[in-house]
């Protein structure tokens, strides 16, 4: 396991690969505030927070609740950071995200910095690309992580070797599209990938008592901290695929722990070990 988990306290995993060419842009570019978009428990607009503050930058939060909403303690952890939070509401949020995105394309002088709801992007893609390059992981036969917009698993397909396999875990119910928005950011479109969409679970954030029991269980043989909405679901696939003898024996298998525990604030209190 790549435990990227154990990189920063704050920018939790694969959040610092995905930030920081942004990052460098929105500095090369003379902006004086960087903006995203996410949900109440979001790791992405956490650390995007925190890496602003450290860059002596201005931070806007876009968040997927409505303003009468109690506030979460990540959305109270980003304010500590000094994040600007504006709430535009569940039912029409991407139109306005898009709205937002399109009308800051279309004026580039604006000393706002936007960025995709998760890191979504080519640059995205290209700090994630750099994650297996922090170690030699070339002996690798498969390599796993799990889904959300995509950004990582296609700057991992980016970065693999040409013999390695790439299989995501996407934790997104009947995500149609999330194929066709990764392999708009792979450049190698012959390299080989798979998604499995039967680890879900119920969609993004949706948790069962059997989710639960197995990362308590992983957390106390391995005391490897997992979260319900990506690398539980992550690890819950992994063991059932070699309950079920997916992987060719021998095989070489290289999990990459995202980490990221916000969501798990969401749940009631002692319901994790950890």
């Amino acid at each position: 396991m790549l435990r990227l988990d154990q990189l920063h306290p704050i920018v939790s995993g694969n959040k610092w690969y995905k930030l920081r060419y942004y990052i460098e842009e929105a500095l090369d570019s003379g902006c004086n505030t960087i903006a995203s978009f996410g949900g109440p428990y979001s790791n992405h607009l956490v650390a995007l927070a925190f890496t602003a503050q450290e860059n002596k930058l201005k931070s806007i939060g876009y968040v997927r609740a409505n303003p009468n909403e109690p506030i979460t303690p990540s959305l109270q952890e980003a304010l500590a950071y000094g994040m600007q939070l504006e709430f535009i509401g569940r039912t029409h949020f991407q139109e306005t995200k898009n709205e937002l995105l399109l009308k800051i394309k279309n004026n580039p002088s604006s000393d706002t910095y936007f960025i995709d709801e998760g890191g979504y992007g080519a640059l995205g893609a290209k700090g994630a690309a750099t994650i297996l390059s922090a170690q030699d992981t070339s002996s690798f036969d498969t390599i796993l992580c799990a889904v959300g917009t995509g950004t990582m698993l296609a700057g991992i397909i980016n970065g693999a070797a040409p013999h390695q396999e790439i299989i995501g875990i996407p934790i997104l119910k009947n995500e149609n599209t999330l194929a066709e928005e990764i392999n708009s950011l792979v450049i190698h479109k012959q390299k080989s990938w798979t998604l499995l969409h039967q680890f879900h679970q119920g969609g993004y954030a949706k948790i069962n008592p059997a989710l639960i029991q197995f990362m308590n269980e992983l957390w106390t043989l391995e005391k490897i901290p997992t979260d319900i909405v990506y690398t539980g679901k992550l690890l819950f696939a992994v063991n059932e695929l070699i309950q079920t003898h997916y992987f060719k024996p021998g095989s070489k298998v290289l999990i990459i722990h995202s980490g990221g525990l916000q969501g798990n604030r969401s749940l009631p209190k002692e319901s994790l070990l950890f």
